[in-house]
């Protein structure tokens, strides 16, 4: 009777352990903990990086000023052997009309760290003059080639692994900690899994050539202090985003509202806004050092920064000026600085509701779509933006994917649609599918939100119809699309 007991006892605690596994198929990737579950997903995506970079790049064999590829490149080399005070000068030696740096101080000095790298194991890919478009496909030199463009794409993948990942894990464990709606385990490695693959940026990063992983890591970093009350710290996070990309003010108000409400609601309001307002100034004093010595040298580089002279918009990019330019030629009608008021105020009116609401009634969640709504107005209606700007509304999207399941998916979806000219350019359309499909496969995987029946609400016949019409036609505009661009 003892020995029957014990038993009894022994399955009910083996049933305890093994609750959830029918209803739970990745039970054993996420019972250890959201650590474990992050490791085998960030290996994965590692993988998948990998594996895109074997893929063509931007500018492969189109001289003369070839793509991106040689402008990050270029930047290696301007930075490597030339004093900080030259970057942004034109000048014998720096002629900018070749890929000139047009982003701010700390995207030269990650380009300045990057060139001591390749320096070290490939002196003649970052020498001056000598290695500009430097490209062959045959014998010997097509093997130094072949090496010189692993050593780059080994600086987009060591990017992405210090800053970026890190910055996910921080961030999840912290959304993780609010309890945002996480129901089941597998939520958390099916969020992990929506940000960490993200076939937008991988394809932008690994494929096309750039380092948005910096900047975004940063502020996903930046977010993850604002939400566990980490003010001073968001705020340096925010301001060295901002310094590697200035497309990271697209989510300039949203911080700006949040931070502000919260110090507006502290004993002693004015010491909180001072203490945000010198962690700003001193940050962006650290980074912009070498060019406060000088006016000339300040002005040059705010100069390379706003590039008005590039138009309203670029290419294909999805945004309200390029798709009312259909009906209104803006670009003919009106000159550029009437452009430039246009798309202030548009960019303005609609991004103020979401930073006033922050100001007024602060909060975690409401940050967050603040993020959302912010960028999707810089994204529709600021001055001079191209495809790859998709990325920056992007990223709270998949933040909040347990929240916005079906949104994720439809703005994934139209966001890669939106690149694939640029991608198609590069060469890139077999990495495009591959990614879109992988996509897929994890959105409506049966541990993930969107895969469970009881985790979506049910869509009438009506919505259902839409949808299915809205995605058939996106697919097959694909090949015309291809044959429309050659």
């Amino acid at each position: 009777m003892k020995k029957k007991g014990e038993m009894k006892k022994v399955k009910k605690v083996k049933d305890k352990v093994n609750d959830g596994q029918d209803d739970d198929p990745w039970w054993w990737l996420v019972q250890e903990g959201i650590r474990p579950s992050f490791l085998c997903i960030s290996l994965f995506a590692l993988l998948v990086r990998v594996a895109v970079g074997l893929h063509p790049y931007s500018g492969a064999r189109t001289p003369p000023k070839f793509g991106d590829y040689e402008a990050q490149r270029h930047w290696m080399e301007i930075t490597l052997n030339l004093p900080p005070k030259d970057w942004y000068r034109n000048s014998s030696v720096n002629d900018l009309s070749y890929w000139g740096l047009d982003y701010p101080p700390l995207t030269a000095y990650q380009s300045y760290v990057h060139g001591v790298f390749l320096k070290t194991f490939d002196p003649d890919s970052v020498a001056l003059f000598t290695s500009r478009g430097y490209e062959s496909y045959l014998g010997w030199v097509f093997i130094v080639s072949t090496f010189r463009k692993l050593l780059m794409r080994w600086t987009v993948l060591s990017s992405d692994v210090l800053i970026f990942f890190p910055a996910v894990l921080y961030f999840v464990l912290v959304y993780r900690s609010m309890r945002f709606g996480m129901g089941q385990n597998s939520d958390v490695a099916w969020h992990i899994a929506m940000i960490l693959l993200n076939p937008c940026l991988i394809l932008i990063d690994h494929g096309h050539f750039q380092y948005n992983c910096i900047s975004l890591g940063l502020t996903i970093a930046a977010i993850a202090a604002a939400l566990s009350q980490k003010d001073l710290v968001a705020s340096v996070l925010y301001c060295l985003a901002l310094n590697h990309k200035q497309m990271s003010a697209y989510f300039a108000p949203a911080f700006f509202g949040y931070l502000l409400g919260k110090c507006l609601r502290k004993k002693n309001p004015l010491l909180e806004v001072t203490k945000l307002g010198l962690m700003v100034i001193g940050t962006f004093a650290v980074v912009w050092w070498p060019y406060l010595q000088s006016k000339d040298a300040a002005l040059a580089v705010l100069s390379r920064l706003a590039p008005f002279e590039r138009g309203i918009y670029e290419d294909y990019v999805a945004n309200f000026w390029c798709t009312s330019s259909v009906l209104v030629k803006w670009k003919k009608l009106y000159s550029t600085q009437s452009l430039r008021i246009f798309s202030l105020a548009a960019t303005l009116i609609t991004c103020l509701p979401s930073m006033v609401q922050q100001i007024l009634a602060p909060s975690s969640k409401g940050f967050l779509y603040a993020l959302l709504n912010t960028s999707f107005s810089f994204y529709l209606f600021s001055f001079q933006v191209h495809e790859k700007s998709i990325l920056l509304p992007l990223l709270p999207l998949t933040l909040l994917a347990l929240e916005e399941s079906r949104s994720i998916l439809w703005l994934t979806h139209f966001a890669m649609f939106s690149m694939f000219p640029l991608l198609h350019r590069d060469k890139l359309v077999l990495a495009y599918m591959a990614l879109y499909a992988l996509f897929i496969l994890v959105y409506f995987a049966p541990c993930g939100p969107s895969g469970r029946c009881h985790g979506t609400k049910t869509l009438d016949n009506t919505q259902k119809t839409k949808r299915s019409v809205d995605f058939i036609t996106s697919i097959t505009f694909h090949p015309l699309l291809m044959g429309f661009l050659g």
